[in-house]
């Protein structure tokens, strides 16, 4: 698919912003990037500013989340019981790593820089970063394995979903992943831990059906 300039202009600014800084950035790198004649204005045709596509960026991406979410939680209602827990959980986890490793270039804006500006702050916050969480906890609650698991949904989420962000992180910015626990072992490992929730008597049944 032909991206607009517009949607160039975006997707290169953010990937200059990661790679080397807002501050260090300039619109004419921004406009050569994204096809145009470097320092001819053509950013301004789009953009009042160098901030503005910052935060288009931020707000592309925190309604880009939104929808993802929307589509995982249909797809979870619409799978139900066809498809059995474990795997049900390993789809989840590898749908949390893709999710951070596609939002790589902007996590490494929030880190660097936008701490100068927290109303883009808050924009990432409560429509990228805390909806990734609360989809967790409404992933577990529809789970019918889990409805008698009397458990904090929320600090399960926080600690499970904080374990993929971290996994990925560590992944990006180290060279290689924690523990060097390569993907498929951190998924196997998680699912085990997820399974570990569970009522005694649903466990027992999940292993009974697996053996």
């Amino acid at each position: 698919m032909t991206r607009s300039t517009r949607e160039r202009i975006v997707d290169e600014a953010l990937r200059l912003f990661a790679d080397r800084g807002y501050a260090a950035t300039s619109v004419a790198e921004i406009e050569a990037a994204a096809g145009l004649s470097p320092g001819a204005g053509g950013l301004y045709r789009h953009f009042k500013s160098k901030y503005e596509v910052l935060a288009a960026a931020v707000n592309e991406h925190a309604a880009r989340t939104r929808t993802q979410i929307a589509e995982t939680l249909t797809e979870v209602t619409e799978v139900g019981d066809s498809v059995d827990l474990e795997e049900r959980l390993a789809r989840l986890c590898k749908a949390g790593l893709a999710k951070v490793r596609a939002e790589r270039e902007l996590t490494r804006v929030f880190f660097r820089d936008l701490s100068q500006f927290p109303e883009l702050v808050v924009i990432v916050r409560e429509g990228l970063l805390q909806p990734m969480f609360d989809a967790i906890t409404a992933w577990f609650l529809a789970q019918p394995e889990y409805a008698d698991a009397d458990v904090d949904w929320p600090g399960i989420a926080a600690v499970l979903g904080g374990s993929v962000v971290n996994y990925q992180l560590f992944q990006e910015t180290v060279g290689e992943p924690p523990g060097r626990a390569e993907r498929d072992r951190f998924v196997t490992a998680w699912v085990r831990l997820a399974l570990g929730l569970l009522p005694v008597t649903a466990a027992r049944g999940t292993i009974g059906a697996a053996g």
